[in-house]
């Protein structure tokens, strides 16, 4: 595509508001490692003729050709030397070049679009209730212990505890009851993986800071265990003739949160550690498209469930991950900050991940290329926080969303615990 199309992969870099010069630098590093490949070939070519001559040949000619095959083999080192420092040039400035953006709004975090909003946020004061946060109403229920969190781990760090680590078992059961209900494989996924399965999914471009590494092991703690499902056909032909191949993945997931400072600090907003259940599904490039808007509905089924107002939005190409092409994001109202608060985000990464990862199908014609992958997040440790703000009532007890009370034993209220 970039020696086809350099022009759209430049449109793209400006939609995210990156360097569109990273493209030429591409192509140009690509230049150089065809020729000196060319150049290559051809000198080993002459290389291995010289070969026969001289064992056919006899006197001077014979140490004319010696002499030349000497600087043959130098000059065939050389070139192998070009070739090689010419191929990790390209696979350094392609790294840097992410997916090209597929309908996303251009600009930057700001710049995205709302393309619905579901659900009426309460009118508090009406109804005569004073709001609290997530984190007083938490700690008025025993539900959540950040002080001893960051006694035990530092900040950044909590504890759910009695009804609360309840809560997230509920509401990560019911993810996982849905995404099986829908035809997804439920899956428990591994937290550590190797750097080429990091660096395949796009992870370890410009936010490789916000990854923890296990320097010794050369292992890296994954943030969504779409990194472990990514990885899981690397290096196979799959078949999708029935259709997309979908995962449900259950992990713990780890981010350094670097470059957040002072933000969301109080609470289980943005923490260091926490659980989710993420889909992900290889399809065919054609069906791509409609598998990111049956991700979004299986998304918006799972907030219906916990009865949440919340807005959708196209994501803005500057504000898209590395690896995504496209992106939309639920996000529920926060009462307590009167801002939307990111609770799903569903990104469609299309050959990219696959390309690097080397997951491919077989086509009709019997030819391999590569899928498209897609991932959407269906409940995670932060939807807590919108669900105890949104169903707060003025006794600092919290009602139950119906979709959550089967996993409770039918609980219908959360009450408050005397000191």
């Amino acid at each position: 595509m970039l020696r086809s199309d350099p022009e759209t992969i430049r449109s793209s870099q400006r939609d995210r508001r990156a360097d569109p010069s990273l493209v030429d630098a591409a192509l140009e590093a690509d230049t150089r490692r065809r020729a000196a490949l060319a150049q290559f070939e051809e000198l080993r070519a002459e290389q291995k003729g010289l070969g026969k001559q001289v064992a056919r040949a006899q006197g001077e000619e014979k140490q004319e050709l010696l002499a030349r095959t000497k600087q043959l083999a130098a000059d065939v080192k050389a070139r192998q030397a070009e070739a090689t420092e010419a191929e990790a040039a390209l696979t350094t400035v392609l790294r840097q070049i992410p997916n090209v953006v597929e309908g996303a709004p251009a600009g930057l975090e700001e710049d995205y679009v709302v393309l619905r909003h579901e659900g009426t946020p309460r009118d508090f004061a009406a109804e005569g209730v004073e709001v609290r946060d997530h984190l007083a109403i938490g700690e008025g229920l025993q539900a959540i212990d950040t002080e001893r969190g960051a006694k035990v781990s530092g900040a950044r760090f909590y504890f759910l505890t009695g009804i609360g680590a309840r809560l997230e078992l509920a509401l990560l059961n019911a993810a996982m009851d849905q995404a099986v209900a829908a035809g997804f494989t439920p899956m428990i996924t591994p937290t550590l993986v190797r750097p080429e399965v990091m660096q395949g999914t796009g992870f370890l471009g410009e936010h490789s800071d916000e990854i923890y590494r296990l320097e010794k092991d050369d292992l890296y703690l994954v943030g969504t265990s779409e990194v472990a499902l990514a990885g899981y056909h690397a290096d196979e032909i799959i078949d999708l003739s029935d259709g997309p191949r979908r995962y449900a993945g259950w992990s713990a997931c780890y981010r350094r949160e670097a470059g957040s400072a002072g933000k969301d600090t109080r609470g289980i907003i943005r923490v260091h550690q926490f659980h989710k259940v993420e889909m992900y599904s290889y399809a065919r490039i054609e069906d791509a498209e409609a598998e990111h808007q049956r991700l979004l509905a299986w998304e918006e089924e799972m907030l219906a469930k916990v009865e949440l107002p919340y807005r959708v939005i196209d994501t803005a190409a500057g504000d898209l991950g590395t690896s995504a092409a496209r992106k939309f994001d639920c996000e529920a109202w926060l009462p307590s900050q009167q801002r939307y608060l990111e609770l799903t985000s569903t990104s469609n990464t299309t050959q990219f991940q696959a390309r690097r990862l080397n997951v491919r199908e077989r086509g009709e014609s019997g030819d391999t290329r590569p899928v498209a992958t897609l991932n959407g997040t269906l409940g995670t440790t932060r939807w807590i926080v919108a669900i105890l703000e949104n169903h707060q009532q003025a006794d600092g007890s919290v009602r139950v969303p119906e979709g959550l009370r089967p996993y409770l034993g039918g609980l219908e209220v959360l009450e408050p615990v005397a000191r």
